[in-house]
Formats: structure tokens, C-alpha cells, sequence
């Protein structure tokens, strides 16, 4: 049999609650071999391992088996999709009996594997007593109360329940580019030594894992597809032997996938372009070549990858209190200054009333008025705002103590300003904090098996994991000189960011990211020479507390822009609105620039 000179893979789910439209789409139109689905972030952990503490057969993404495999399973027989997911969560084996389950009942054959072993849980106790243990960032030591821990776990495992024979393979917490590479491996028949490959491999899984932010999603110029924002296409990665892949969508469907579109998506949640690292390979993405070969076609080629290293990142989410929030609708005059002068009345009512009671202050307390362009900070633009929502958030170490503030949202109503609306979804509800703790761990720890067909194979660890890395956690950014424009006769002229790059912001933790990508290589200069670190910090001072770092990109002729500190504390531990920096991007475009004169800008 001549082996395959190309494998199409698409990109169903980019998060746990994402369209089910996508798979459908895939599935039927989009000519492909693999489906492949994320469903896992460090949250979602936590919610699964309540669910499975209350209910052992639980733990796992069950929409996965009710609205996707099930409704789909006899088009993927008849077509002989495979389908990869992380749904598994905190209980693969209870995903795959579930699965097997629902085959059965429809009456369609196809063979499930489950992968197990990334929970590392019940290796905390040991971790503690050798005392060596440190968060990446932080350098805290391994907390008491850690309610899950998670290895991200690579793609070899993947490819091994494939070459048993599985035709759907869920897994727990793997890094969410193995779900590509792993079905790669499988075909190309990629060794633990092919570096290159493996990090062209991972590249492909990493710009289709968030769905849509390949083909249009979250874009930079959404005025061009916003348009298509009802019918979006998924995204099909088209990967070669060699490891070079093309991106595109089933045809006739929204979006678009352009230079701009497949750019931004490669640049997203990275740190160093150098050094991403990886479970299988560390990713060498700074001479990564993106063009524009067709119509909704981008060839993504010239990935580099170096020796794997020696640990796994460990995700573990750790309780970390409770928290409140409230929003009120204020309209009238004044109203972002009336509204900040009720929230800061709230709090200090609710205040009042727990010290009455012998009860202890909030741990943290947020309050921002949306609409009134505080989240731009010195930028904001100066005027008086009629229409704004007040949002109020706190957090305590007693569940009981934010009933204080629950209870006195609704008074705000007759109590204090005229114009008040929005509150009639109820009391704000209390929920639990689950505070991110990373940290790394050695590979020869982390035991995974593939559970298939009534057996247990167990997996050995690559022998890479001996390699020492050119990698590291440190990240050393470079440094590039830029020119100033000169134009003696001509002069400058005034231009936004967003006039000459695209940008794009991610998150990990506490940590936001934003890559600046050159819209035209000669804009280069004079983004390295203005857009400094410094000024990128003095420009996000308001919502970036720790250092800001420049990294070059210059295979996108661009930059990554690290800033740690950013997020309040970043997910459900952040009380702002935006706790994963989505809108990081979109203030940084606005960035003041000056130019020759004689360079014709298009306005974005």
C-alpha cells in the first residue's frame, strides 16, 4: 500500500462549550481524516473534578458524547473519520464507557481508547516531603490543598491507541496541539528524534486548536469577515510528510484564512518564538514562513524543533476562596461618575455590616465602570459618559461573608442614584476561586497507559526525555534595532498601530501576550524603533504590573510582546472583566506612531 503524501485534519472545538455546528461542518463537508477537539483549560479541570467527586462516573466533557459523537457516529463509520478529543477531562475511562455506550445503542461499530495517566494528584504528598517543588513564575512551594493536578502529556500516546486500532481516542489533560500531532505520528510514522517535523507537526495542531481564530475569528481587520460571523468555517490543516501543512475551511462556508488570519493564530499564548515548548519538542517558530498560495489557502512551512526536555508542565488548580460579582445598568448625566460613586458606596456599606458582625475584610475588592473607557487608562478618552454598567466584584475566604454583598446589590436601587437597571437577573451568585498553580515535573514520574478493548498497555517514556534541552522556563528576549523615519524635505505623519500591523493577544495564567505582525516588511524599523518594551509597558501601565518583554519574530516580521502580571491574578482568580487580556490587543493598536510622510498608509 503506498503510504499517504497528506493527511487533512480539522479543528472542531476550540474550548469545552464551543459550537457542536463545528464538528457537523467538518464531518460533512469538510473532506478530512481526522477530527480533532479541545475541550480542556485549567477551569474546566477544577468543574470536572467537582463533578466527578460528587459522582465517580462523571468527570468528563459529556456533550462530546451526547452532541458530537453520537448524532455523527454513522457518518464517521461510513467515512472512516477518526475523531480525537481531550474530553476524557479528569475521567477518560468513564468518557470511553460512555462512548461505547452510545455506540452500542445506535447500533455503530467503532473502536474507543482511552488515555490515561496524566492525573499526577496522587503525587503531591511525595512532592511536599522532598520540599523541591516551585510554581514556574512564582517560586511558591507545592500548596496543602491542591484539588487537581494534570500533566500535559504529549502525543506518542495518541498515536499508539491509533496503531491498535482505535477509531475514537479520548485523552485527559494533553498538551492541545498533541491532539494533531498525535494522528501525524500515527500516519508519517515520525520518530521521537524527528524534531522538525514534530514541531511543524505540534505548529498545525496549535493554529487549529481555538477553532475559528484560523479562518477569521478574532481577528485584527474583523470589519472584512464580520459578514460571515453567522456561518463561520472551522479549520482543516492540510499536513505533509515533510511537516509543512496548509491551512484552509470546507468550502462555501464564512471567514476567511489569509496571511493575517493563520499569522496571528501561530503567535497565540506563546512566549519566546524560539523556545515553545512543548511535551514532544521545543518549537523553534522564529523563522516560520506564512504565505498565501489560493483562496483560503496559507502554507505554513520552516519550523524548527530542538531535543524535548526532561519534565512535563504540571497544571494544578488550587481552592483559593470565593468570589461575588455584580453588574448595574446606570444611565443619565454623569453616569460613569455616579456609577463609581455607588460602587465605592457599596463596598463601603457591605463593610460596615461584616465589621458589625465580627466578620473580616474582602481579600480583594474590583470595581470598573464599562463603558467610560477606564480600561484604557491614560488613553481613555475625556468626556462625560450617559451610559455605562457598574461592575462591583470581591473575594473572601468564607463563602458565608459574601452573602453581605450578595444581599445588598438590589437596595442600590432605591438607596441611591436614579437610572439604575440590569439587576433582574437575581442576587450576584458566590462561587468558588480556583487559583492556578504550574509547575514542572520529570516525565519518568508521569505513568500513561492506553486503555483499549478490555486491555491495558502500558507506554514507555521516549528516550529524548535524557536529551538535555537548548530550552529553558528563563525566557532572554533579543533585541532589535529599529530607525526612526527621516524625511528631511517631507516630515512625518501621525498613524495608529493598527494602520501599519496586526496584533494579537493570549493568555497563560497571569501572564498576557500580545505579537505585533508587520502588515508590510518595511514597516519593521520603525516598529522596533517606537514600539519599545518600555513603551508598550508605559502605554498598558494601568493593567500590567510586573515586567513587559519584547521578543523578535522576525520569520513574521514582527514581535511578541511578554507582560507578566497582567491579568489581576488571571481566570476565575481575576475579579476584572476581562481576565484573560482579550481586549490586550485591541488597546495596544491603538498605539500613537509617526511615520515618513512620504509612505502611503492605508487607514485601517
Amino acid at each position: 500500500m503506498k503510504p499517504k503524501q497528506s493527511v487533512r485534519i480539522g479543528g472542531g472545538s476550540g474550548f469545552w462549550g464551543d459550537s457542536p455546528a463545528g464538528p457537523l461542518q467538518l464531518v460533512r463537508h469538510g473532506d478530512i481524516d481526522y477530527l480533532v477537539l479541545d475541550y480542556l483549560a485549567e477551569i474546566t479541570m477544577s468543574i470536572l473534578a467537582r463533578a466527578k467527586a460528587q459522582k465517580p462516573g462523571l468527570g468528563y466533557a459529556t456533550d462530546f458524547v451526547s452532541t458530537v459523537v453520537g448524532p455523527l457516529a454513522s457518518e464517521l463509520a461510513r467515512k472512516g473519520i477518526k475523531v480525537i478529543a481531550n474530553a476524557g477531562g479528569c475521567n477518560p475511562s468513564a468518557c470511553c464507557e460512555a462512548l461505547q455506550k452510545e455506540l452500542a445503542r445506535r447500533g455503530v461499530k467503532l473502536r474507543v481508547a482511552a488515555v490515561i495517566g496524566d492525573d499526577v494528584s496522587h503525587l503531591m504528598e511525595a512532592l511536599r516531603a522532598e520540599g523541591s517543588t516551585r510554581e514556574i513564575w512564582t517560586g511558591e512551594p507545592l500548596p496543602d490543598d491542591v484539588l487537581t493536578a494534570n500533566a500535559y502529556t504529549g502525543a506518542f500516546s495518541i498515536a499508539r491507541a491509533l496503531d491498535e486500532g482505535a477509531d475514537i481516542v479520548v485523552t485527559g489533560r494533553c498538551a492541545d496541539s498533541a491532539l494533531a500531532l498525535g494522528p501525524l505520528i500515527h500516519t508519517f510514522g515520525w520518530k521521537p528524534d524527528d524534531w522538525d517535523r514534530l514541531a511543524a507537526g505540534s505548529l498545525a495542531g496549535h493554529v487549529i486548536e481555538c477553532g475559528v481564530q484560523a479562518t477569521g475569528g478574532y481577528a485584527t481587520d474583523w470589519k472584512l469577515v464580520a459578514k460571515d460571523w453567522a456561518d463561520m468555517g472551522f479549520p482543516i490543516a492540510v499536513c505533509e510528510a515533510d511537516g509543512s501543512f496548509t491551512i484552509t475551511k470546507p468550502p462555501g462556508t464564512g471567514g476567511m484564512v489569509n496571511f493575517g488570519t493563520v499569522a496571528e493564530q501561530v503567535t497565540y499564548e506563546t512566549g519566546d518564538p524560539t523556545a515553545y515548548i512543548l511535551p514532544d519538542v521545543v518549537c523553534d517558530l522564529s523563522q516560520v514562513r506564512v504565505e498565501e498560495i489560493g483562496p483560503d489557502a496559507v502554507r505554513v512551512s520552516q519550523v524548527r524543533g530542538k531535543p524535548a526536555t526532561p519534565t512535563y508542565k504540571v497544571s494544578a488548580t488550587v481552592p483559593d476562596g470565593f468570589r461575588s460579582l455584580a453588574t448595574l445598568f446606570v444611565r443619565g448625566m454623569e453616569a460613569s461618575v455616579k456609577a463609581r460613586a455607588m460602587g465605592e458606596a457599596i463596598l463601603v456599606r457591605t463593610r460596615r455590616l461584616m465589621k458589625e458582625e465580627g466578620v473580616e475584610d474582602y481579600t480583594h475588592t474590583s470595581i470598573e465602570v464599562l463603558g467610560s473607557e477606564e480600561g484604557y487608562g491614560a488613553a481613555a478618552t475625556q468626556r462625560e459618559w450617559r451610559e455605562v454598567v457598574l461592575k462591583i466584584a470581591v473575594r473572601h475566604t468564607r463563602k458565608e461573608a459574601l452573602e453581605y454583598f450578595s444581599r445588598e446589590i438590589f437596595p442600590a436601587a432605591t438607596a441611591m442614584a436614579q437610572g439604575i437597571g440590569g439587576i433582574f437577573g437575581g442576587r450576584p451568585k458566590i462561587q468558588p476561586v480556583m487559583r492556578l498553580y504550574s509547575f514542572l515535573l520529570d516525565k519518568r514520574r508521569v505513568q500513561q497507559q492506553v486503555e483499549f478493548e478490555g486491555r491495558v498497555i502500558p507506554l514507555e517514556q521516549p528516550a529524548t526525555i535524557d536529551v538535555v534541552s537548548t530550552a529553558t522556563t528563563d525566557h532572554c528576549p533579543s533585541h532589535v534595532r529599529g530607525d526612526e523615519p527621516t524625511n528631511a524635505s517631507g516630515g512625518t505623519q501621525p498613524v495608529r498601530l493598527i494602520d501599519l500591523a496586526y496584533a494579537r493577544s493570549g493568555d497563560k495564567g497571569d501572564t498576557s501576550n500580545i505579537a505585533v505582525i508587520a502588515r508590510d516588511p518595511k514597516y519593521l524599523p520603525v516598529l522596533a524603533a517606537q514600539l519599545t518594551a518600555e513603551a508598550v509597558a508605559s502605554h498598558l501601565a494601568h493593567v500590567v504590573q510586573g515586567r513587559v518583554q519584547r521578543f523578535d519574530w522576525p520569520g513574521l516580521h514582527g514581535f511578541n510582546f511578554l507582560m507578566e502580571e497582567a491579568l489581576g491574578g488571571g481566570g476565575v482568580a481575576s475579579l476584572r472583566f476581562d481576565p484573560q487580556g482579550k481586549s490586550h490587543a485591541q488597546m495596544l493598536l491603538e498605539f500613537p506612531l509617526h511615520v515618513p510622510a512620504s509612505w502611503s498608509v492605508q487607514r485601517q
